[in-house]
């Protein structure tokens, strides 16, 4: 079982190198990986700001207020901090203990909004449930969920990691089940976060390769599917290879975010100067915040936003290693999930704002409007940040022990 965890965690690199770039300091939490999360919570409360400007002055529904968005979003951030607190008291082995019945919880939570009068339905999507303060989104529940149930279920199953029947099956046939769940909102883009955070854990556990590259060709499949069988999605897809083919309908979104980012170029026109966020660019503070960051902070905002991206998860994959080399198999599988899913889903919701990739309803991690959302965010960050202290708790102890001997 051991050999098992510890053949998959160290898949990408010998655990000495990755040792040797671990903090050494004695503060109680990695200062690198904090506060790179402090400053992309804060350009996004900025950003969020300047970009929904206009439609709050513009819209009945907000009172005609300019801060209305800004002042939302601060108060998501405040709650998600408080929320962050008490999630970073909660040991680690309570969470495993915990997992499955908080995936169970997830699921049921993802049956209810299903249900009308519960559900929430917006432009034709069922994927939120009215709480009368905000509204909840199960789906971004689940990300964080699908991570804690995968990291306890592949440690538990560790020793059948090469068994298709034993270590693979159950967890594929409850991931069919949430799938099926997930495409009845319809909720694709956090299908696909979700699908990613479960096969990258199984991966990192040990699950065999042979097992796993046949998944991805079948899952690669079933999209193709998915995508040919539905014809919103087949149209985002061909919108997506050419905007400019049908600038006013299909490829409108896509057309205008790349308006945004040309107009950028270098240096940005200025915070606060954006035009396309002036109702040229739809969904302007969510989905596509970062074509608005592009457009007023130019190639150096978009730099430094992946910068602190791109720092956050190596440190969050550091902290998963550090994890394992104490054999902490939950706890390097939980954190390494967490980078696992806000890389990917950053990477998708940039790839789509660039024209990388097809149109998708994802968020921008840390930045983007959004309750749910930055809830999850702050509440995934202080498990990251109780690992961290957990790991140099127990660097502590080991070194005490070493000197009373």
């Amino acid at each position: 079982m051991l050999s098992a965890l510890k053949a998959g965690l160290f898949r990408s690199g010998p655990p000495r190198a990755q040792a040797a770039a671990y903090p050494t300091t004695r503060t109680p939490v990695d200062l690198m990986l904090f506060w790179s999360v402090v400053l992309l919570l804060s350009i996004g409360f900025v950003m969020v700001y300047s970009a929904s400007i206009a439609m709050s002055e513009a819209e009945k529904m907000t009172g005609y207020r300019a801060t209305y968005f800004m002042t939302r979003h601060g108060i998501y951030l405040l709650v998600g901090i408080v929320a962050a607190i008490i999630t970073f008291q909660i040991p680690m082995a309570t969470w495993q203990r915990a997992a499955p019945f908080l995936f169970m919880a997830g699921g049921l939570l993802l049956v209810l909004v299903l249900i009308p009068g519960i559900g929430r339905e917006v432009n034709g999507s069922r994927r939120w449930i009215n709480l009368g303060f905000m509204t909840m989104q199960p789906s971004e529940l689940m990300k964080l969920l699908t991570v804690i149930y995968a990291a306890d279920y592949t440690v538990r199953k560790a020793a059948f990691m090469d068994d298709f029947k034993k270590g693979f099956l159950p967890m594929f046939s409850v991931m069919v089940f949430m799938a099926a769940l997930l495409l009845r909102q319809p909720d694709f883009g956090a299908l696909v976060v979700i699908t990613s955070i479960a096969m990258a854990i199984l991966f990192l556990g040990g699950l065999n390769w042979r097992v796993f590259a046949a998944l991805l060709v079948l899952l690669a499949g079933a999209f193709a599917v998915l995508i040919i069988s539905s014809p919103y999605r087949l149209q985002r897809i061909l919108g997506f290879m050419d905007p400019w083919a049908d600038p006013f309908g299909k490829g409108y979104q896509l057309s205008h975010s790349l308006i945004a980012f040309g107009r950028g170029e270098w240096f940005g026109v200025g915070l606060g100067a954006s035009v396309e966020k002036l109702f040229y660019l739809p969904e302007a503070h969510t989905d596509f915040l970062l074509a608005v960051i592009g457009e007023e902070l130019g190639f150096v905002g978009i730099a430094v936003v992946i910068a602190l991206f791109i720092t956050f998860i190596y440190r969050t994959f550091m902290v998963g290693r550090e994890a394992m080399m104490r054999e902490r198999y939950f706890a390097a599988l939980v954190a390494q999930g967490i980078g696992v899913w806000l890389s990917v889903q950053a990477f998708i919701n940039m790839g789509v704002n660039m024209g990388l990739l097809p149109t998708k309803g994802l968020t921008l991690p840390f930045l983007s409007f959004g309750g749910t959302g930055i809830l999850m965010n702050c509440a995934a960050v202080a498990i990251l940040l109780r690992i961290d202290f957990e790991n140099r708790a127990s660097s502590s102890s080991s070194r005490k022990g070493v000197t009373r001997v």
